[in-house]
């Protein structure tokens, strides 16, 4: 693939740029919280398993169908009740991360695109979970098309999602038109045969579509898995700038300054209700959601993020 002139890789990734975020990420120790999709950055997972196992969990009324043999006999005499141990069992936690490059991310106003930072955040989930043990597998959106990775344990297999990544995003302003609901019910199906239960799924776009079909597979995805959504956002999406500017969609072109307080008012508005709305949505299905500027360094608002998260 040949290599497009970039400048810090703030408009077109580069792979050597991806390869050393595999330091970066070491830097950001973080604990899990208290939702197990907190864990994305983090260690092991653990889950609640009723037998033998590594560690005691707890001990609990007994049930039928609990094994015998795991009877807590001191705490059955102390309370009159019968009452088994509960272990906490170590298990794989596969994990699975798509990454959008479709048009829409190839924005930034300011200092870097969107779809430069999803692929940095990708890369480094991809390292975390790499570390850990676990399989890894993904997606990366091009729109009208895609490139899927299957879930596999191994370095090679994490760099062949990189240069997957570093490809699209160097071809992105050249995509073609496609239909996103179309484009939509492919994705779905393709995921849906690989994400089956107990995957951390991690989810890296804009959003800029609030599509109800997307938001009932998010629902049904974390009925069986953990869901993190990640929506990358430009300030210029939310606020715009205070000099007079040009937009364009290649066809028509407006000039919009910052004199248009009613533009201002509804733009802020109209981000800020869109995002809380489908944060409420998300979150009712015990999904985590958060987002990520463009400008800001990437570290930081990570850090930021799960201090404040951990915290709740």
């Amino acid at each position: 693939m040949k290599e497009k002139t970039t400048t810090d890789n703030l408009i077109f990734l580069s792979l050597e740029h991806l390869l050393k975020l595999e330091w970066t990420n070491t830097a950001l120790n973080l604990s899990a919280g208290k939702q197990k999709s907190n864990s994305v950055l983090s260690g092991r997972y653990a889950s609640k398993l009723r037998g033998r196992g590594l560690d005691f969990e707890e001990a609990r009324l007994y049930v039928i169908g609990d094994d015998i043999r795991n009877i807590d006999w001191r705490v059955t005499a102390r309370t009159g009740k019968t009452h088994t141990k509960v272990f906490t069992e170590e298990k794989e936690k596969p994990a699975f991360i798509f990454v959008d490059q479709s048009a829409t991310m190839g924005f930034g106003s300011t200092h870097k695109t969107k779809s430069v930072v999803a692929g940095e955040l990708a890369a480094i989930a991809a390292y975390k979970i790499l570390k850990r043990g676990d399989r890894i597998g993904g997606m990366v959106y091009k729109g009208a098309d895609y490139d899927l990775i299957d879930p596999k344990r191994s370095r090679q297999h994490v760099l062949e999602f990189l240069e997957k990544i570093v490809k699209a995003n160097h071809e992105i302003y050249e995509q073609p038109a496609f239909s996103f609901s179309e484009s939509l019910r492919d994705v779905i199906n393709k995921v849906q045969n690989i994400v089956t239960h107990d995957y951390l799924t991690i989810i890296i776009s804009d959003f800029c579509r609030y599509d109800p079909d997307a938001l009932k597979y998010y629902s049904l995805l974390a009925e069986h898995n953990d869901v993190i959504l990640i929506k990358i956002y430009d300030p210029m999406e939310e606020r715009l700038p205070k000099e007079k500017i040009a937009l364009s969609n290649r066809v028509k072109q407006i000039q919009v300054g910052a004199d248009n307080k009613k533009l201002q008012r509804e733009l802020e508005e109209d981000f800020d209700s869109n995002y809380k709305n489908f944060k409420s949505e998300v979150e009712k299905y015990g999904i985590t959601i958060f987002k990520i500027n463009t400008v800001d360094p990437l570290e930081e608002q990570l850090i930021e993020f799960f201090s404040k998260y951990q915290g709740k």
